[in-house]
């Protein structure tokens, strides 16, 4: 079940599930996620069965950051959450996004995980892509979760970008 704009309130006051909340951002049932960060990957990475490598990567400084094409970038979240363990979030491209010729990356947002959020942004058109820091870019939704979780303890609790 997706949770409603009443109980994402009443859920960021009790139990701070969005930091750096912004009213503005709140939709009927998700909340607009804004650009905090921007990141580039300096090398090459490696998924295997046990072991994985990612890249290092190098914070952009900006105010407005224009996105060549083709070009493939991290976006870290103003925002931080504070997952409860009875709930998952899927995170979605803002229209505007697509509608720009680009394509946003991301993954399920686990029980019991805190910190900001990262995912991929990749300008897939021809032209430059400017955005600003504070831009909302994705919608965060949150659904309950039905009988027991297990709590995330990875290696990106706290919101490390790689």
């Amino acid at each position: 079940m997706v949770i409603g704009r009443e109980k994402i309130l009443e859920l960021v006051k009790r139990k701070k599930l969005i930091e750096d909340f912004s009213e503005d951002c709140l939709g009927g049932a998700g909340y607009d996620l804004r650009v905090g960060g921007i990141y580039r990957l300096k090398g090459g990475g490696f998924l295997g069965t046990f072991k994985r490598e990612t890249p290092d990567v190098e914070e952009i400084r900006f105010d407005e950051y224009s996105l060549k094409p083709d070009e493939y970038v991290l976006v870290e979240t103003l925002e931080r959450v504070n997952m409860p363990e009875n709930l998952i979030a899927r995170v979605l491209p803002r229209s505007s996004l697509f509608r720009c010729g680009c394509s946003l990356v991301t993954a399920l947002v686990d029980p019991g995980y805190a910190g900001v959020l990262i995912f991929g942004l990749r300008n897939l058109s021809e032209f430059e892509f400017r955005i600003e820091k504070g831009a909302r870019v994705a919608q965060i939704v949150f659904e309950q979760v039905e009988g027991k979780t297990r709590s995330y303890e990875g290696r990106y609790q706290g919101g490390g970008v790689v």
